[in-house]
Protein backbone atom coordinates (compact mmCIF):
# COMPACT_ATOMS: atom_id res chain seq x y z
CA UNK A 1 0.00 0.00 0.00
CA UNK A 2 1.60 3.12 -0.97
CA UNK A 3 -0.18 7.19 -0.31
CA UNK A 4 1.12 9.18 -3.74
CA UNK A 5 0.63 12.62 -3.38
CA UNK A 6 2.13 15.77 -5.03
CA UNK A 7 5.66 15.80 -5.71
CA UNK A 8 6.40 12.53 -4.62
CA UNK A 9 5.73 8.67 -3.31
CA UNK A 10 5.18 8.44 0.59
CA UNK A 11 5.23 4.31 1.00
CA UNK A 12 3.69 3.20 4.07
CA UNK A 13 3.57 -0.57 5.55
CA UNK A 14 0.70 -2.50 7.14
CA UNK A 15 1.70 -1.25 10.65
CA UNK A 16 2.11 2.42 9.47
CA UNK A 17 -0.69 4.77 10.46
CA UNK A 18 -2.67 5.90 7.88
CA UNK A 19 -5.25 8.93 8.02
CA UNK A 20 -8.82 8.57 7.76
CA UNK A 21 -9.35 11.02 4.99
CA UNK A 22 -6.80 12.41 2.30
CA UNK A 23 -6.67 16.34 1.23
CA UNK A 24 -7.00 16.75 -2.79
CA UNK A 25 -3.20 16.79 -2.91
CA UNK A 26 -2.80 13.51 -1.29
CA UNK A 27 -4.81 10.57 -2.00
CA UNK A 28 -4.47 6.55 -1.32
CA UNK A 29 -3.45 4.74 -4.28
CA UNK A 30 -5.97 2.19 -6.10
CA UNK A 31 -5.13 -0.56 -8.02
CA UNK A 32 -8.69 -2.25 -9.24
CA UNK A 33 -8.47 -6.04 -9.11
CA UNK A 34 -9.45 -7.23 -12.38
CA UNK A 35 -9.92 -4.21 -14.18
CA UNK A 36 -9.51 -5.66 -18.06
CA UNK A 37 -11.86 -8.68 -17.15
CA UNK A 38 -14.01 -6.72 -15.78
CA UNK A 39 -14.14 -4.11 -18.60
CA UNK A 40 -14.34 -7.26 -20.88
CA UNK A 41 -17.48 -9.12 -18.97
CA UNK A 42 -19.44 -5.98 -19.06
CA UNK A 43 -19.08 -5.06 -22.79
CA UNK A 44 -18.23 -1.11 -22.42
CA UNK A 45 -19.12 0.68 -25.15
CA UNK A 46 -18.77 4.40 -25.89
CA UNK A 47 -21.78 6.41 -24.63
CA UNK A 48 -23.18 3.06 -22.51
CA UNK A 49 -24.69 3.89 -19.36
CA UNK A 50 -22.94 1.75 -16.53
CA UNK A 51 -23.46 1.28 -12.82
CA UNK A 52 -20.34 0.61 -10.46
CA UNK A 53 -22.76 -0.26 -7.44
CA UNK A 54 -19.91 -0.70 -5.68
CA UNK A 55 -17.79 2.49 -6.10
CA UNK A 56 -14.39 2.17 -3.41
CA UNK A 57 -11.76 4.38 -4.35
CA UNK A 58 -12.95 4.77 -7.96
CA UNK A 59 -10.71 2.41 -9.84
CA UNK A 60 -12.96 0.37 -11.98
CA UNK A 61 -15.58 3.13 -12.38
CA UNK A 62 -12.10 5.45 -13.89
CA UNK A 63 -11.58 2.65 -16.64
CA UNK A 64 -15.12 2.46 -17.50
CA UNK A 65 -15.19 6.30 -17.62
CA UNK A 66 -12.31 5.86 -19.81
CA UNK A 67 -14.08 3.35 -22.10
CA UNK A 68 -17.40 5.21 -22.38
CA UNK A 69 -16.10 8.63 -23.65
CA UNK A 70 -17.90 12.11 -22.58
CA UNK A 71 -21.13 10.85 -23.80
CA UNK A 72 -21.39 7.77 -21.63
CA UNK A 73 -22.58 7.64 -17.86
CA UNK A 74 -21.53 6.37 -15.07
CA UNK A 75 -23.58 5.84 -11.91
CA UNK A 76 -21.58 5.15 -8.80
CA UNK A 77 -22.51 3.88 -5.60
CA UNK A 78 -20.59 3.58 -1.89
CA UNK A 79 -21.75 2.89 1.54
CA UNK A 80 -18.65 4.76 3.08
CA UNK A 81 -18.47 8.58 2.80
CA UNK A 82 -15.25 8.47 3.05
CA UNK A 83 -14.15 6.17 -0.10
CA UNK A 84 -16.68 7.67 -1.74
CA UNK A 85 -15.19 11.74 -1.57
CA UNK A 86 -11.53 9.71 -2.06
CA UNK A 87 -13.19 8.32 -5.43
CA UNK A 88 -15.16 11.45 -6.44
CA UNK A 89 -11.68 13.15 -6.58
CA UNK A 90 -10.44 10.97 -8.47
CA UNK A 91 -13.11 10.77 -11.06
CA UNK A 92 -13.43 15.08 -11.39
CA UNK A 93 -11.83 15.22 -14.80
CA UNK A 94 -14.88 12.83 -15.91
CA UNK A 95 -17.54 14.86 -13.40
CA UNK A 96 -20.65 15.98 -16.15
CA UNK A 97 -20.46 12.08 -17.14
CA UNK A 98 -20.68 10.67 -13.40
CA UNK A 99 -23.89 10.60 -10.82
CA UNK A 100 -22.86 9.22 -7.36
CA UNK A 101 -24.47 8.57 -4.30
CA UNK A 102 -24.01 7.51 -0.68
CA UNK A 103 -25.78 4.37 -0.54
CA UNK A 104 -25.68 0.84 -0.03
CA UNK A 105 -25.19 -0.94 -3.00
CA UNK A 106 -28.31 -3.49 -2.39
CA UNK A 107 -30.94 -0.55 -2.35
CA UNK A 108 -29.72 0.16 -6.04
CA UNK A 109 -33.33 -0.35 -7.12
CA UNK A 110 -34.27 3.08 -5.17
CA UNK A 111 -31.23 4.71 -7.13
CA UNK A 112 -32.30 3.89 -10.53
CA UNK A 113 -36.10 4.49 -9.84
CA UNK A 114 -35.73 8.12 -8.95
CA UNK A 115 -33.00 8.46 -11.90
CA UNK A 116 -34.80 9.27 -15.08
CA UNK A 117 -32.70 7.00 -17.33
CA UNK A 118 -33.24 4.16 -20.09
CA UNK A 119 -32.01 0.35 -19.21
CA UNK A 120 -28.68 0.18 -17.91
CA UNK A 121 -26.07 -1.37 -20.17
CA UNK A 122 -24.05 -3.14 -17.36
CA UNK A 123 -23.47 -3.22 -13.52
CA UNK A 124 -20.70 -4.39 -11.61
CA UNK A 125 -20.63 -5.23 -8.14
CA UNK A 126 -17.52 -6.04 -6.47
CA UNK A 127 -17.74 -7.31 -2.75
CA UNK A 128 -14.51 -6.76 -1.77
CA UNK A 129 -13.19 -4.62 1.14
CA UNK A 130 -10.71 -1.95 0.11
CA UNK A 131 -6.84 -1.49 1.34
CA UNK A 132 -7.91 1.78 2.22
CA UNK A 133 -10.38 0.48 4.44
CA UNK A 134 -8.12 -2.50 6.09
CA UNK A 135 -5.41 -0.08 6.61
CA UNK A 136 -7.17 2.69 7.85
CA UNK A 137 -5.80 3.13 11.57
CA UNK A 138 -9.09 4.81 12.61
CA UNK A 139 -11.48 2.15 10.87
CA UNK A 140 -11.02 -0.90 13.51
CA UNK A 141 -10.38 -3.86 10.61
CA UNK A 142 -7.18 -4.63 10.69
CA UNK A 143 -6.09 -7.65 13.29
CA UNK A 144 -2.59 -5.22 13.41
CA UNK A 145 -4.35 -2.12 14.02
CA UNK A 146 -4.40 -0.49 18.09
CA UNK A 147 -7.67 1.24 16.82
CA UNK A 148 -11.02 0.66 18.55
CA UNK A 149 -13.07 -2.32 17.48
CA UNK A 150 -15.59 -0.69 14.54
CA UNK A 151 -15.35 -2.34 11.31
CA UNK A 152 -18.15 -0.43 10.07
CA UNK A 153 -18.34 0.72 6.50
CA UNK A 154 -20.95 3.50 6.85
CA UNK A 155 -20.06 4.70 9.81
CA UNK A 156 -23.90 6.35 10.53
CA UNK A 157 -24.84 2.76 10.76
CA UNK A 158 -24.79 0.57 14.13
CA UNK A 159 -23.62 -1.80 15.46
CA UNK A 160 -19.51 -1.75 15.70
CA UNK A 161 -17.74 -4.95 16.10
CA UNK A 162 -17.04 -3.95 19.80
CA UNK A 163 -20.66 -3.86 20.09
CA UNK A 164 -20.82 -7.17 19.23
CA UNK A 165 -18.04 -8.99 21.38
CA UNK A 166 -19.16 -7.53 23.93
CA UNK A 167 -22.92 -8.11 24.25
CA UNK A 168 -23.40 -11.43 21.96
CA UNK A 169 -23.66 -14.81 24.47
CA UNK A 170 -21.16 -17.08 23.72
CA UNK A 171 -23.51 -19.04 21.94
CA UNK A 172 -24.12 -16.17 19.08
CA UNK A 173 -20.51 -15.08 18.88
CA UNK A 174 -19.57 -19.43 17.88
CA UNK A 175 -22.45 -18.94 15.45
CA UNK A 176 -20.99 -16.15 13.66
CA UNK A 177 -17.33 -17.05 14.09
CA UNK A 178 -18.36 -20.26 12.45
CA UNK A 179 -20.87 -19.45 9.86
CA UNK A 180 -19.01 -16.53 8.53
CA UNK A 181 -15.75 -17.07 8.61
CA UNK A 182 -15.54 -20.95 8.44
CA UNK A 183 -13.37 -21.26 11.74
CA UNK A 184 -13.21 -24.89 13.12
CA UNK A 185 -11.98 -23.72 16.57
CA UNK A 186 -14.97 -20.98 17.34
CA UNK A 187 -16.16 -22.64 20.17
CA UNK A 188 -13.28 -22.06 21.57
CA UNK A 189 -12.04 -18.62 20.42
CA UNK A 190 -15.99 -17.31 21.49
CA UNK A 191 -15.30 -18.75 24.86
CA UNK A 192 -12.24 -17.11 25.22
CA UNK A 193 -13.75 -14.06 24.49
CA UNK A 194 -16.54 -13.84 26.83
CA UNK A 195 -13.88 -15.19 29.50
CA UNK A 196 -11.71 -11.74 28.21
CA UNK A 197 -14.23 -9.31 28.32
CA UNK A 198 -15.54 -10.67 32.35
CA UNK A 199 -12.13 -8.67 33.02
CA UNK A 200 -13.36 -5.11 30.71
CA UNK A 201 -14.74 -5.01 27.87
CA UNK A 202 -12.81 -5.64 24.56
CA UNK A 203 -12.73 -2.41 22.90
CA UNK A 204 -9.38 -2.28 20.42
CA UNK A 205 -8.52 -4.16 17.26
CA UNK A 206 -4.73 -5.62 18.62
CA UNK A 207 -6.37 -6.71 21.64
CA UNK A 208 -9.12 -8.92 20.20
CA UNK A 209 -6.13 -10.28 17.97
CA UNK A 210 -4.33 -11.36 20.57
CA UNK A 211 -7.24 -13.07 22.35
CA UNK A 212 -8.29 -15.20 19.59
CA UNK A 213 -4.40 -15.83 18.35
CA UNK A 214 -4.04 -17.40 22.26
CA UNK A 215 -7.50 -19.57 21.89
CA UNK A 216 -6.86 -20.63 18.10
CA UNK A 217 -2.99 -21.21 18.07
CA UNK A 218 -0.26 -18.24 18.08
CA UNK A 219 1.37 -19.51 14.66
CA UNK A 220 0.61 -18.48 11.69
CA UNK A 221 -0.56 -21.25 8.69
CA UNK A 222 0.67 -20.17 5.24
CA UNK A 223 1.57 -16.60 6.19
CA UNK A 224 -2.21 -15.94 7.64
CA UNK A 225 -2.59 -14.50 11.02
CA UNK A 226 -4.88 -17.09 13.43
CA UNK A 227 -7.12 -14.48 13.85
CA UNK A 228 -8.18 -13.76 10.08
CA UNK A 229 -11.18 -15.43 10.09
CA UNK A 230 -12.63 -14.22 12.95
CA UNK A 231 -12.37 -10.37 11.68
CA UNK A 232 -13.69 -12.06 8.90
CA UNK A 233 -16.70 -12.63 10.50
CA UNK A 234 -17.03 -10.01 12.04
CA UNK A 235 -16.93 -7.70 9.73
CA UNK A 236 -19.50 -9.79 7.41
CA UNK A 237 -21.98 -9.76 10.76
CA UNK A 238 -21.35 -5.82 11.22
CA UNK A 239 -21.87 -5.01 7.49
CA UNK A 240 -24.85 -7.53 7.02
CA UNK A 241 -22.87 -8.36 3.84
CA UNK A 242 -24.22 -11.47 3.27
CA UNK A 243 -27.83 -10.58 4.13
CA UNK A 244 -30.03 -9.88 0.77
CA UNK A 245 -27.27 -10.42 -1.77
CA UNK A 246 -29.22 -13.00 -3.59
CA UNK A 247 -32.27 -10.99 -3.55
CA UNK A 248 -30.53 -7.98 -4.69
CA UNK A 249 -29.18 -9.85 -8.38
CA UNK A 250 -32.98 -10.50 -8.73
CA UNK A 251 -33.81 -7.28 -7.87
CA UNK A 252 -31.55 -5.45 -10.14
CA UNK A 253 -31.94 -7.54 -13.51
CA UNK A 254 -34.69 -5.56 -14.91
CA UNK A 255 -32.87 -2.71 -14.83
CA UNK A 256 -30.03 -3.88 -17.69
CA UNK A 257 -31.63 -3.72 -21.08
CA UNK A 258 -31.41 -6.48 -23.01
CA UNK A 259 -28.34 -7.70 -24.01
CA UNK A 260 -26.82 -5.88 -20.50
CA UNK A 261 -24.54 -7.46 -18.07
CA UNK A 262 -23.88 -7.84 -14.36
CA UNK A 263 -20.63 -8.42 -13.28
CA UNK A 264 -19.50 -9.63 -9.54
CA UNK A 265 -16.65 -9.96 -8.23
CA UNK A 266 -16.17 -12.34 -4.61
CA UNK A 267 -13.64 -12.45 -2.43
CA UNK A 268 -14.38 -15.74 -0.62
CA UNK A 269 -16.07 -18.66 -0.97
CA UNK A 270 -19.22 -17.57 1.12
CA UNK A 271 -19.93 -14.43 -1.81
CA UNK A 272 -18.97 -16.40 -4.28
CA UNK A 273 -21.31 -19.18 -3.08
CA UNK A 274 -24.46 -16.61 -3.35
CA UNK A 275 -23.43 -15.31 -6.73
CA UNK A 276 -22.95 -18.94 -8.09
CA UNK A 277 -26.76 -19.81 -7.18
CA UNK A 278 -28.22 -16.53 -8.00
CA UNK A 279 -26.63 -16.70 -11.34
CA UNK A 280 -27.51 -20.20 -11.97
CA UNK A 281 -31.34 -19.44 -10.51
CA UNK A 282 -31.62 -16.54 -13.18
CA UNK A 283 -30.30 -18.75 -15.73
CA UNK A 284 -33.23 -21.01 -15.36
CA UNK A 285 -31.28 -23.28 -13.53
CA UNK A 286 -31.66 -25.53 -11.05
CA UNK A 287 -30.51 -24.53 -7.02
CA UNK A 288 -32.29 -26.68 -4.95
CA UNK A 289 -30.09 -30.35 -5.67
CA UNK A 290 -33.40 -32.09 -5.22
CA UNK A 291 -34.35 -34.76 -7.80
CA UNK A 292 -36.55 -33.19 -10.98
CA UNK A 293 -39.73 -34.58 -9.50
CA UNK A 294 -39.38 -32.46 -6.30
CA UNK A 295 -37.51 -29.52 -7.39
CA UNK A 296 -39.41 -25.97 -6.54
CA UNK A 297 -36.85 -23.57 -8.62
CA UNK A 298 -38.68 -21.30 -10.93
CA UNK A 299 -36.41 -22.31 -13.87
CA UNK A 300 -37.02 -19.50 -16.12
CA UNK A 301 -33.84 -18.44 -18.05
CA UNK A 302 -33.78 -14.84 -17.65
CA UNK A 303 -30.30 -14.15 -18.23
CA UNK A 304 -27.39 -16.52 -19.70
CA UNK A 305 -23.87 -16.50 -17.86
CA UNK A 306 -21.33 -14.72 -20.15
CA UNK A 307 -18.64 -16.83 -18.77
CA UNK A 308 -19.38 -20.79 -18.20
CA UNK A 309 -17.10 -21.12 -15.38
CA UNK A 310 -15.81 -18.01 -13.24
CA UNK A 311 -12.88 -15.99 -14.20
CA UNK A 312 -9.77 -15.74 -11.68
CA UNK A 313 -6.42 -12.90 -11.72
CA UNK A 314 -3.55 -13.61 -14.08
CA UNK A 315 -0.40 -15.23 -12.49
CA UNK A 316 1.22 -11.42 -13.32
CA UNK A 317 -1.55 -9.68 -11.95
CA UNK A 318 -1.66 -11.83 -8.50
CA UNK A 319 2.64 -11.17 -8.45
CA UNK A 320 1.89 -7.86 -8.10
CA UNK A 321 -1.30 -7.18 -6.22
CA UNK A 322 -1.36 -10.23 -4.12
CA UNK A 323 -4.67 -9.37 -2.66
CA UNK A 324 -6.33 -9.96 -5.81
CA UNK A 325 -5.51 -13.60 -5.29
CA UNK A 326 -8.65 -15.12 -4.08
CA UNK A 327 -11.11 -12.98 -6.70
CA UNK A 328 -13.42 -14.64 -8.20
CA UNK A 329 -15.01 -12.75 -11.46
CA UNK A 330 -18.75 -14.23 -12.76
CA UNK A 331 -20.59 -12.21 -15.44
CA UNK A 332 -24.86 -12.91 -16.63
CA UNK A 333 -26.65 -11.33 -19.89
CA UNK A 334 -29.82 -10.44 -19.59
CA UNK A 335 -31.84 -12.22 -22.31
Amino acid sequence: MRVVCEGGIVRTSLHTTMKDSFTDSCEPDHVPVMVEEVIGALGCEPGGVYVDATLGLGGHALAILERIGPVGMLIGIDRDRDSLEIARRRLREHEGATRLFHENFKNLPLVLNNLDLRPVDGILVDLGISSYQLLSENRGFSFSSTAMLDMRMDRGQRPTAADLVNNLSQEQLAGIIYRYGEEKRSRRIAAAIVAARAHGPITRCAQLAEIVARAAGRRRTHGIHPATQTFQALRIAVNQELEGLEDFFAGVLRFLKPGGRIVAIAFHSLEDRIVKSAFRMLSGRCVCNRAPALCTCPRRALARPVFSRSRTPSAAEIASNPRSRSARLRALERI
